[in-house]
C-alpha cells in the first residue's frame, strides 16, 4: 500500500475534522484527495505539523484534531512527542505514514528502519496502533471512538512514484481559512 492509497482510506473516515499535514508529498496528497478549509497544509516547515497539531488540539478540546506526518518529519522533531505525551491531549490523532524515506526530497532513507517509533510513542503516553493494509485501517476505525488520545496510528507504507499536484493556495489563505474553520 502506498501513502496516497492509505491516506484515501483514512480520509473516508474523517469528515470536517481539522487536519494539520506535514510538508511535501503528504500535504500534496491531502490537497488532491480531500481539499477543505479545515486542512492546514504545512509548506516548507519540516517536522512542525506535530507541534502545530498539539497547539490546535489544546485550544479546541471538543474537536478531534488529526496530524498527518511522515517518518522523516517526525524524526526531525521527536521532542514534540515528549510534549504531546506529557500534555496528553485526548483529542489528538497523530497519523504517521512510514515508508522509511524522505520521499518528497528524493527518497533518501530515514532512520525509521533502525528505530521503533511505536515503542518511543508508547513510552511517551501515546496509545499506538500499527497498520499496513485496508482491513487493519478499517478495524482501527471501528474502535477509535472508544479510545482517548493521544493516539498514534503508524501506517507502514511502500515508496511510490506517484506525485500529487502542488497546493495552489497561499500560506496566508491557508492560515486564515483554517482559523475560520475552527471557529465553527
Amino acid at each position: 500500500m502506498i501513502r496516497k492509497e492509505a491516506m484515501g482510506l483514512i480520509l473516508k473516515k474523517i469528515k470536517s475534522e481539522p487536519i494539520i499535514s506535514a510538508n511535501g508529498f503528504i500535504s500534496r496528497d491531502l490537497f488532491e484527495l480531500k481539499e477543505k478549509n479545515s486542512n492546514f497544509y504545512m509548506i516548507g516547515s519540516m517536522g512542525l505539523s506535530s507541534s502545530i497539531g498539539l497547539g490546535v488540539a489544546l485550544k479546541n478540546p471538543k474537536k478531534k484534531i488529526y496530524v498527518f506526518d511522515g517518518d522523516g518529519n517526525i524524526l526531525m522533531n521527536l521532542g514534540s512527542l515528549t510534549t504531546i505525551g506529557t500534555l496528553k491531549p485526548k483529542n489528538l490523532i497523530h497519523v504517521i505514514f512510514d515508508n522509511g524515506s524522505h520521499e518528497s526530497t528524493g527518497g533518501q532513507p530515514t532512520a525509521a528502519n533502525q528505530i521503533d517509533l511505536s515503542k518511543i510513542a508508547k513510552s511517551l503516553n501515546y496509545k499506538v496502533y500499527q497498520v499496513k493494509n485496508k482491513i487493519q485501517i478499517e478495524n482501527f476505525y471501528k474502535k477509535i471512538n472508544s479510545i482517548t488520545g493521544p493516539i498514534m496510528l503508524l501506517v507502514k507504507i511502500d515508496k511510490s512514484d506517484i506525485v500529487s499536484k502542488r497546493i495552489d493556495i497561499t500560506p496566508p489563505q491557508i492560515k486564515n481559512r483554517f482559523i475560520k474553520s475552527l471557529q465553527n
